[in-house]
């Protein structure tokens, strides 16, 4: 009888052994599934740029917008890197000074501001932190090489009489001088996205230049600034 006792209890010993080894492996493999396979993409945007010698606000906002290419590789469940390609709109826009008159009779309102549209080929380099599944935050180093751009003055004069308008308008443009342009840009990017679905996705970033633009001009107050608006799909 203390045998068959005996046998029975190294019996059970061993299966509840082996159900503890077969757990540890099932439950083992699941974690290797919480790292997502590498996914290429495409995005596009609104920029809205400045530079860092104004005061944001309206009137010193040029509007363009980015668009190019990403790949996303995860290197653990919260963490993954993001390299991309893109074509990139910076600048600023500068009202040089606006005026009203009015005499009783006429009204007349005129305004001159000028604008820099410059052109680049950007390299975000982006580490990604997920605090739950759908959203992130990201940071990282930018660098861009500078094609090409133009400055631009507006003027426009508007002539208000007995409640009718007119409103005459002038502009003049000419290519930047792109010896005097700095090619390369280095900059800082932080930002944050959404996953609205598995492939389509929303983000905000705001990129600090550290490079001067204009190489005859301090950089303190010579670098680009640019917040971008966009969406993205992932294949």
């Amino acid at each position: 009888m203390k045998k068959l006792f005996l046998g029975l209890a190294l019996t059970a010993g061993t299966l509840a052994f082996a159900q503890e080894t077969e757990t540890k492996t099932v439950n083992a493999s699941p974690l290797k599934n919480d790292v997502q396979p590498i996914r290429f993409g495409i995005k596009a945007g609104g920029n809205s740029a400045y530079f860092s010698q104004q005061k944001f606000g309206i009137n010193s906002q040029q509007l363009g917008f980015h668009a190019g290419a990403f790949v996303n590789i995860p290197i653990s469940k919260q963490f993954s890197f993001q390299p991309e390609v893109l074509f990139n709109q910076m600048g600023a826009k500068d009202v040089m000074y606006s005026t009203e008159t009015d005499n009783g009779v006429t009204n007349v309102k005129t305004k001159v501001q000028s604008r820099v549209n410059m052109n680049y080929i950007s390299v975000p380099l982006m580490v990604q932190m997920r605090p739950i599944d759908k959203f992130y935050i990201e940071a990282g180093p930018e660098f861009s090489y500078f094609l090409n751009g133009k400055n631009k003055s507006e003027s426009s004069v508007a002539s208000t009489t007995g409640g009718v308008t007119t409103t005459t308008a002038s502009s003049n443009s000419q290519d930047i001088d792109k010896d005097m342009i700095n090619k390369f840009n280095f900059g800082l990017g932080l930002g944050l996205g959404y996953d609205i679905t598995s492939n389509i996705g929303v983000s905000a970033r705001y990129v600090n230049s550290l490079t001067k633009i204009d190489k005859s001009r301090p950089a303190a107050e010579n670098n680009n600034r640019v917040f971008q608006l966009g969406l993205n799909y992932k294949f």
